[in-house]
């Protein structure tokens, strides 16, 4: 096999590059996922990687996203908060809701923190944060790491993207992420709303986005205590403590 090269960033396995394929750890949920990217391809909507099916060792196989990422750097470049990129990742919300909309997963689809799909929803990526973002000459070829899909309303999506790339995370967060202009996030919020074509209240979405938050401490700390040693790291690195704070100023954000 070609040599293997160990991708940065992840809390939940990492991942491998084998030549032009990402290799990573395979779950119970790692088929539903592949069929929802196969969906994706079918619809022609080519920013997301290609389900390749398992190698030899188990592992799932991922076409690469080629392009530029964050990794573990911290504080983040620039440029992940700028609003060309903000605008860009609105775009590419949008379209792949759209893509996704007509997508009836198997009768024995299972995700990785649960959920049942019906009509009205729809498997969102969930996660798709500067950290899983690839980029090419300031253009925005996708988002990987699709492990946390799952049946949601578009809304529930929406609040999470706009949660990590507004940003609305709690303010020591996102300060060592490179951003303190908090003053200006109302404004960035309306600009990444209408890229993306919400167009009810913004003190609405807030309060989608504070539920949002919450809903995932509470998940993280259910799927800890029932013993995954993913969500136990992000326990012991107070990820769920940093939400619980970050839903706790949302409570007075001025919009």
């Amino acid at each position: 096999m070609t040599d293997e090269q160990h991708l940065v960033g992840g809390n939940t396995g990492g991942a491998v590059r084998v030549g032009d394929t990402v290799r990573r750890t395979a779950g119970p949920w790692t088929p539903s996922v592949h069929a929802l990217l196969r969906h994706l391809e079918a619809a022609g909507f080519d920013r997301a990687p290609r389900a390749l099916g398992v190698d030899e060792r188990g592992r799932e196989v991922l076409s690469f996203l080629p392009g530029e990422t964050v990794g573990t750097t911290r504080p983040w470049p620039g440029w992940v908060h700028s609003d060309d990129a903000l605008r860009q990742v609105a775009h590419w919300l949008r379209d792949f809701h759209t893509a996704v909309a007509d997508f009836v997963p198997p009768d024995d689809a299972m995700w990785r923190e649960g959920g049942t799909w019906r009509p009205g929803l729809i498997v969102g990526h969930n996660d798709a944060a500067p950290y899983n973002a690839a980029w090419a000459s300031g253009h925005l070829v996708g988002f990987f790491d699709w492990d946390f899909a799952g049946p949601v309303t578009p809304e529930w999506d929406l609040a999470f993207t706009g949660f990590a790339w507004v940003p609305l995370h709690a303010r020591h967060i996102v300060a060592a992420e490179g951003f303190t202009t908090f003053a200006d996030r109302p404004r960035r919020l309306r600009l990444f709303l209408d890229a993306y074509g919400w167009d009810g209240p913004v003190d609405q979405f807030v309060d989608v986005v504070r539920q949002r938050v919450r809903a995932s401490a509470t998940g993280i700390r259910r799927a800890a205590a029932a013993g995954d040693p993913a969500y136990r790291r992000m326990i012991e690195q107070g990820v769920d403590a940093s939400l619980d704070t970050a839903a706790n100023e949302l409570t007075d954000f001025d919009h």
